[in-house]
């Protein structure tokens, strides 16, 4: 089961990170990625690999050593709920910035490579995007 669900994790999301790359004009794609549950099933995902090993879980994040936590992702339920953590959390920041740059005017060719350097290397497209959003102001209300 750990193995489907690891599978089926990034599928779930993909579909969300095509919308804001490849169709980011496109009128569904704003009501779409506008609302927050969008994380939703990757979150379902990470509680059904997680809640089952709670036990193992909580002393490694209540208390975190190196060797702790090397040794929980060091197995495939661990590996698993990791990689559905970062995709949740990197979906929520790349819909965060994707949202932001629209209000700001950020062109979709300069959102793009950023977008999917958020998949790839989350913290690092967050960062980018901090960069490029220092250039572009909110645009005005009416």
């Amino acid at each position: 089961m750990t193995g489907a669900l690891f599978g089926l994790t990034f599928a779930v999301a993909a579909p969300f990170w095509a919308l804001m790359i490849l169709l980011p004009g496109w009128s569904w794609t704003r009501r779409i990625i506008a609302s927050p549950l969008i994380v939703l099933p990757v979150v379902v995902i990470y509680a059904l690999l997680v809640i089952p090993a709670f036990g193992e879980v909580l002393p490694a994040v209540a208390s975190p050593t190196l060797g702790g936590v090397r040794e929980l992702l060091g197995t495939a339920d661990g590996a698993a709920a990791a990689w559905a953590h970062m995709l949740a959390f990197d979906l929520f920041v790349g819909r965060w910035s994707w949202l932001d740059s629209r209000t700001r005017g950020v062109p979709a060719l300069i959102m793009s490579p950023v977008l999917l350097l958020t998949i790839l290397l989350g913290p690092l497209g967050l960062l980018v995007y901090l960069l490029v959003r220092v250039r572009y102001r909110p645009a005005e209300s009416a």
